[in-house]
C-alpha cells in the first residue's frame, strides 16, 4: 500500500493514463474524476491492483446539477479492507446517455444501479434487471432530481371500499396558506410568541 494519499494518487495516474480525467486529495479523501467510457477499466484496476485492493463496492450515489450538459454526476465509493482505505470515484452522463453498469465486477451494484435509475433516470448499459426499485412501477418522473416538484405528481391512497390503492393528482389548496416567511407555523394574524421582538425592531 502506499504509505499516504499522495503516492496512491501518483500510482493510479500512472497506471491508468487517459482512463482518468483528474485526481486529487481534498478533506482526507482520494477522489478520481474518471471517463464515463472508461469505468469499468477503472473500477477493475482499482479492485485487483495488489497496492489499491479497493475490493468492495459500498455504493453508488446519484447527484443532479439541472444546469449543466452533462446534468448528473455517478459517484461510486470504495473501501479497500486489506488498507484501510477509502476512494470515490465520478464520472458525468446525461439524461439520453447510459453508463456501463458494474454489476459484471460488483454483483452489489445491481441494487444500487436500480435506485440511481429509479430516482435519477440515470440509465445503466448491460444491467441484468433495469427497473424501479424504491418507487411503484407505475411511478412519473424521477424524485431525487432537482427540477421534481416537492409535492410530486399524485398521492397514493389505500381506498377501503374498493378494497385497492387508488392514485389521485395532488390536490394542495394554496390560497388558505400565509406564507410571511417569518414562521412556517403561523397563518392570519396569530403572531407566535417571540416573534413580536422582530416587530418592535422594525
Amino acid at each position: 500500500m502506499a504509505d499516504n494519499f499522495a503516492d496512491l494518487k501518483d500510482h493510479i495516474e500512472s497506471q491508468l493514463g487517459d482512463a482518468i480525467n483528474s485526481a486529487s486529495v481534498a478533506f482526507g479523501e482520494l477522489t478520481l474524476e474518471a471517463r464515463r467510457a472508461e469505468i469499468l477499466t477503472v473500477l477493475a484496476f482499482l479492485r485487483d491492483d495488489p497496492i489499491c485492493r479497493f475490493t468492495q463496492l459500498i455504493d453508488i450515489a446519484g447527484v443532479d446539477y439541472p444546469s449543466r450538459a452533462r446534468r448528473f454526476d455517478v459517484v461510486y465509493h470504495m473501501l479497500s479492507m486489506s488498507h484501510n482505505t477509502r476512494i470515490r470515484i465520478k464520472i458525468t452522463t446525461d439524461e439520453d446517455t447510459a453508463v456501463q453498469s458494474c454489476v459484471p465486477l460488483f454483483p452489489n451494484a445491481d441494487w444500487y444501479e436500480r435506485e440511481a435509475f429509479d430516482m435519477y433516470g440515470i440509465a445503466f448499459e448491460n444491467h441484468p434487471d433495469l427497473r424501479r426499485i424504491l418507487t411503484d412501477y407505475g411511478f412519473e418522473g424521477f424524485p431525487l432530481r432537482k427540477d421534481f416538484p416537492l409535492s410530486g405528481f399524485v398521492e397514493v391512497r389505500y381506498d377501503e371500499g374498493r378494497k385497492a390503492v387508488v392514485y389521485e393528482p395532488v390536490n394542495l389548496p394554496q390560497e388558505y396558506r400565509s406564507f410571511d416567511f417569518m414562521s412556517s407555523w403561523e397563518g392570519g394574524d396569530y403572531v407566535l410568541p417571540g416573534d413580536e421582538k422582530s416587530e418592535a425592531a422594525e
